[in-house]
């Protein structure tokens, strides 16, 4: 076959184990390759039977699974654009992001249709749950179509900004299958490979090791846990030989895991971190525990994917570095005035390639304060766009970054980014509060915890119960580990509430 320019493509190469090679595992459930194949080209004719149009969006709502994995895919046959909603949202936020897309078609499951159903009460949507009978294959012809073109529009990840609710990135399939090219290329993943997939598909990187492990012919463990031993037990009893998560689930293996110590676990040959820097504390730990595992650290946003990694061997000479550029990609940070930065000045992280997205649906603005022209190849030379990050980076003489701090206020907590300003929406809703402001502080485990500092309306207020209220609308990794009470919120010269004082002190002080 040509090489793959469309998403579902991607189902088509790289299979030589054959149509029977383990494709998906799911509990007690697995999918072969072939099977997938003919569940998402029957899938696909089911949707377009339904009135999918090109490019038309359909919102996903299902948990990790066999049938959100085909169901991706299925959309992308079917010419449309898939939109993953992490399940752990609440209501008002699945209402959010099926609004904010357009989407014409929700698919979801019987066991949260009641849910999804609240939550998009009033909607002209149509919602299908993929438990029903029809979306299993019985001999109905391929409905794959391959009108689209690589430019078209994929995907869209919804991704918390800093001035409110989440935006929507927009991926083209050359964006998703460049990814998919990329990292597989530096991981060396093969046929061979069983991935452990811990991470969800509404986040990039989770999408990335889908799109990855079914190019080539992989297989891919799906799991959804509550403890680190349940992580433990995949990789052994599946043979898992890779493992990508984010700064809380290494915390939680090596600080919460007693059974990672005393588990023999020889087919782990790496595992990445994304979604935030590691401590370097608990990236000994990780080698002390898996001394044959390879150890990739890597630094990305959802806007351009993936921009750097750090080689395994390059750890203990650069333990604070977040490497050099991935491959096909060149990063470089420029000045405030514009300027190409030296070895050492700090600057914004500036990310060329062909895995820069297509920017924010129906945000032109906030786009282009991301994606801009390139600041050194002109227009009449054959100019292009870049994504500016946002992330303040310097580069040492031996061409590694070292990140060094966020532009703006987000939050990065376990993976996510959360917008403080999302928070504090909530929180003043509950009427418990005259003014609050919420902050990241440093954590062990999560990277950075959200916390709210707030100033009361009543003397009487109920911390435990307006955090409760808080749950109610938020996903639990948005909802603050704690609400603490002031007086007065302190202010900068220009009467703007003072975050970064906030978190100062209170780094200072271990709060």
């Amino acid at each position: 076959m040509a090489s793959p320019y469309l998403t579902h493509h991607l189902l088509a190469t790289g299979t030589s184990g054959g149509d029977a090679a383990v494709a998906l595992i799911d509990g007690e459930r697995s999918m072969s390759h072939g099977a997938l194949r003919r569940q998402v080209a029957h899938a696909a004719g089911v949707l377009g039977g339904l009135g999918l149009g090109r490019g038309d969006r359909v919102a996903i709502v299902l948990p990790k699974s066999i049938e959100e994995c085909w169901a991706i895919f299925a959309v992308s046959a079917a010419g449309g654009v898939f939109v993953p909603v992490n399940s752990l949202l609440q209501p008002a936020q699945i209402r959010h992001i099926v609004a904010d897309c357009g989407a014409r078609i929700v698919l979801t499951s019987a066991a949260l249709a009641e849910r999804v159903g609240e939550a998009l009460a009033g909607f002209e949507v149509a919602i299908h749950r993929v438990d029903d009978a029809r979306w299993q294959p019985a001999g109905e012809p391929d409905g794959v179509r391959d009108a689209a073109i690589g430019e078209d529009l994929a995907a869209i990840l919804y991704t918390s900004g800093s001035t409110g609710r989440p935006k929507g990135v927009m991926l083209s399939h050359r964006n998703l299958i460049a990814g998919t090219r990329i990292v597989r290329t530096y991981l060396g993943i093969t046929a061979a490979d069983r991935i452990l997939s811990v991470l969800p598909f509404s986040f990039d990187y989770g999408l990335n090791q889908l799109l990855t492990a079914m190019e080539q012919g992989a297989s891919l463990v799906l799991l959804t846990f509550r403890f680190g031993d349940e992580i433990v037990a995949a990789i052994r009893d599946h043979g898992v030989t890779g493992l990508a998560g984010v700064p809380t689930i290494w915390a939680i293996l090596t600080r919460a895991t007693p059974s990672l110590a005393r588990t023999p676990l020889p087919s782990l040959r790496y595992i990445t971190n994304s979604g935030g820097a590691v401590p370097s504390q608990t990236v000994r730990l990780l080698r002390s525990r898996l001394p044959d595992t390879r150890i990739f650290l890597m630094y990305g946003l959802t806007e351009a994917f993936r921009s750097t990694f750090l080689p395994p061997e390059e750890i203990d000479r650069r333990p604070t570095s977040i490497g050099r550029a991935i491959p096909e990609t060149e990063i470089f940070a420029i000045d405030a005035e514009g300027r190409r930065t030296k070895p050492g000045e700090p600057g914004i992280l500036v990310h060329r390639g062909p895995t820069v997205s297509l920017g924010y649906w129906n945000r032109p603005d906030d786009t282009a304060e991301v994606l801009k022209p390139h600041p050194f190849i002109p227009s009449a030379q054959g100019g292009e766009t870049v994504c500016y990050s946002g992330d303040l980076v310097y580069e040492d003489e031996d061409g590694f970054f070292h990140f060094v701090g966020r532009r703006d206020a987000m939050i990065k907590s376990a993976g996510y980014r959360i917008s403080p300003t999302e928070v504090e929406e909530v929180l003043m809703a509950t009427g418990a509060f005259a003014q609050v402001a919420v902050v990241g502080l440093p954590d062990p485990f999560a990277g950075q915890k959200v916390h709210a500092v707030g100033v009361a309306k009543d003397e009487a207020v109920d911390a435990e119960a307006v955090l409760q209220a808080a749950a109610l609308q938020l996903p639990p990794y948005m909802v603050p580990r704690a609400v603490e009470w002031v007086s007065t919120l302190p202010v900068t010269p220009n009467g703007k509430v003072d975050y970064r004082g906030l978190v100062a002190e209170r780094s200072r002080d271990g709060a």
